[in-house]
């Protein structure tokens, strides 16, 4: 099951920080996932010292397959209906919200990144912190989506069934399913090129070093790439320049520190790596047309559901 916390605060008590969930494995079963059903969740976050329905994030995957009902559910700013059928992938370090969790049923299936293969890694995008979350597959992928899903869950239930060593790898390999199938409903064509090697270290370097440096020439020296290089990758994979992919990753943290924290604007400029609160400001407003605290004023007045 997974455990909460808090980064900042006493325990027991809302600090200045998101409530923060980390992965805890039953005992028993391979470190590293966790299938349960929706109303297992409920049941077991109800003596939580917080509710489920307040914002949060994890430093695990959570995929929701919803099985009956309508679900609402609200990741980094924007909301998302999901009807019978459908699934929400919330990735590590997402903030989310659970709306409504008490009008649906689901599966829920809860990894972590090592517990998936390199190779399913890549082609499923778990890197990415712009992951699309609502996946609304036709008719046919939902039932064959579905039936993977049940057996991942059945699988899952029955860790007795067989020796540890082939258990563990039958969800290695059943959670692959998924999420390959997951990956195919992202492609816009019938084929979908490989990711360019230099994106994917661009990506992974820009997850641990946005709040150091802004500037793509430092990841380029850091890489062994050229800027051009790393703009070409980043445009072939995203769509977008990697300045633009950079500063969209740091403008999704800066909303997420803004929204859900109490910091001044100038620790969120100090905690993102700028130079002085009035550049931060800047940045900000160039990209959103509001100040920092404008912003912030507006998520606060914004009703919950």
């Amino acid at each position: 099951m997974v455990h909460r916390r808090h980064t900042e605060g006493r325990p027991g008590r809302r600090g200045t920080e998101l409530p923060e969930v980390v992965f805890q494995p039953p005992a028993g079963t391979p470190a590293g996932l966790e299938v349960m059903p929706l109303a297992d969740f409920r049941a077991r976050t109800r003596d939580w010292p917080w509710h489920i329905a307040t914002p949060h994030r994890q430093d695990f995957h959570t995929l929701v397959l919803v099985t009956s009902g309508t679900l609402r559910h609200r990741v980094d700013f924007a909301g998302y209906v999901l009807q019978t059928g459908s699934w929400l992938w919330i990735r590590p370090g997402q903030v989310h919200q659970w709306q409504n969790p008490d009008q649906a049923e689901a599966t829920m299936v809860l990894f972590q990144d090592d517990f998936v293969a390199p190779d399913t890694a890549e082609l499923a995008g778990l890197g990415t912190s712009f992951g699309m979350p609502l996946y609304s597959p036709d008719a046919v992928e939902a039932q064959a989506l579905a039936a993977s899903a049940e057996q991942l869950a059945a699988e899952f239930s029955q860790r007795a069934r067989h020796p540890l060593p082939v258990h563990a790898a039958l969800l290695h390999r059943l959670l692959d399913v998924v999420l390959l199938r997951l990956a195919r409903l992202r492609q816009s064509g019938p084929a979908e090129e490989a990711t360019p090697e230099p994106f994917l270290r661009f990506r992974d370097a820009v997850e641990q070093g946005f709040t150091r440096t802004h500037r793509i020439d430092d990841y380029a020296r850091e890489l062994g790439y050229a800027p051009r290089t790393l703009t070409r990758a980043t445009q072939t994979a995203a769509g977008i320049s990697a300045k633009d992919y950079l500063d969209r990753r740091l403008l999704l943290e800066a909303k997420r520190l803004l929204a859900h924290g109490t910091d001044p604007a100038a620790t969120v400029a100090t905690r993102l790596g700028f130079t002085s609160a009035t550049h931060f400001g800047k940045f900000f407003q160039r990209h959103t047309g509001h100040t920092p605290l404008a912003f912030r004023a507006t998520q606060r007045d914004r009703p919950s559901k």
